[in-house]
């Protein structure tokens, strides 16, 4: 499955839970609209810190999420790799693979 077809696969299961719990997604979305607006750190710079997190836990899911936010903010795939490399210092082995994955996403998701 690819990358693209993975999101929409997600996006999907996501639309099911939040129909399945609206309150809790309500609550979620709210908290997520809190701090996704710039202040002393500037929203890409927030999503940055959102991807590595994500590539440090291994959660795919997050990885397609956030790398798509990053994209709509202009990221570039060279800024998207340097904070792949701090995540992988960060987090050894396991981040060094989530962090393949997050570059191949980039690239896929940038190119659809």
């Amino acid at each position: 499955m690819s990358w693209t077809e993975k999101f929409e696969a997600t996006k999907a299961q996501v639309r099911g839970i939040n129909t399945a719990i609206p309150e809790t997604a309500k609550a979620f979305g709210a908290l997520g609209k809190s701090v996704k607006s710039d202040g002393a750190v500037e929203f890409k710079t927030k999503e940055f810190v959102a991807l590595g997190i994500a590539v440090a836990t291994k959660c795919e899911a997050c990885i397609m999420f956030h790398i798509e936010a990053l994209i709509r903010l202009g990221a570039t795939r060279e800024e998207v790799a340097e904070v792949l490399g701090m995540t992988i210092q960060m987090g050894g082995g396991p981040s060094l693979m989530y962090a393949g994955k997050a570059l191949e996403c980039y690239d896929a998701l940038k190119a659809a």
